[in-house]
């Protein structure tokens, strides 16, 4: 679990963790998987909800705890979109963008943002012309939210509130 509370103080203080240091947490990243997942929902809650969560999904990812934890959310570096709608680049860069605007949110609002795209690897296409297609990513992405969060034991309460912000993200995409 100090695994992933360096990664939050690190993240919600805005600082380096010291090198060597750092290198014992990559090294013994895999002993994640001993921590029960409720204590692994909770201390990623605690880093998504704090001030500056894009530092944390950076951390966990150059630590390999990422892949380790959220595989479906790891998934999403370098799944490539079209740059018209998304010139921040892939689908990795689009969540943590989306991360830094993120101001006290609550859990459910912070774990929707994180997952809102995960089903995009899975549905990418490319049509004969070149453009980048994700045809029913947020069906896909809610259906592997929902199995994601069960993992992580969280409540049913909260699972069904994520799950519809997932499955509902595109509802207004033409809204002027």
């Amino acid at each position: 679990l100090r695994l992933l509370r360096a990664v939050r103080f690190a993240s919600n203080l805005n600082f380096t963790i010291e090198p060597a240091t750092w290198e014992a947490l990559v090294k013994m990243a895999p002993l994640i998987r001993s921590v029960s997942p409720e204590r692994i929902r909770d201390e990623l809650t605690r880093w998504l909800t704090g001030p500056h969560p894009e530092i944390g999904l950076d951390l966990l990812d150059a630590s390999g705890l990422l892949a380790l934890l959220l595989p479906e959310v790891a998934a999403q570096k370098g799944c490539t979109q079209s740059p018209d709608y998304h010139p921040e680049g892939d689908v990795h860069q689009h969540v943590r963008l989306m991360l830094t605007h993120l101001r006290e949110p609550t859990p459910i609002l912070a774990w929707s943002v994180l997952l809102h795209d995960i089903g995009k690897p899975r549905t990418r296409t490319v049509d004969s012309d070149g453009r980048i297609r994700f045809h029913g990513h947020e069906g896909v992405g809610a259906h592997m939210a929902r199995e994601l969060l069960a993992r992580l034991r969280f409540s049913n309460a909260d699972t069904d509130a994520i799950v519809a912000c997932v499955a509902n993200h595109m509802a207004f995409k033409d809204v002027p």
